[in-house]
């Protein structure tokens, strides 16, 4: 368990986990209403959280506190995005 976490491969799994809820996100009909949800509404809601975890692989894998602090500012303004098209509707 502790190479799983060491290696960073703990994140891998976690992000294709997203890859496959996106999936089924994009393909399963809506009780809202809407046929499907948007493509541009999954990635908002995904992409403050792949940023996140693209920060935890580094910093699981030791790698440069720059990557880490990129990663983790990316996540900002998806997530400000994500909130004001949700609030839009």
């Amino acid at each position: 368990m502790s190479a799983l976490f060491s290696s960073g491969h703990v994140v891998d799994l976690i992000l294709i986990v997203m890859v496959i809820e996106a999936g089924w996100l994009l393909t399963r009909k809506s009780r809202f209403g809407r046929d499907r949800m948007q493509p541009l509404d999954i990635a908002l809601a995904f992409l403050p959280g792949v940023c996140l975890l693209l920060a935890l692989r580094v910093a699981l894998t030791g790698g440069p506190w720059p990557w880490v602090a990129v990663a983790v500012t990316a996540s900002f303004p998806f997530h400000l995005l994500d909130l004001a098209r949700r609030r839009a509707r």
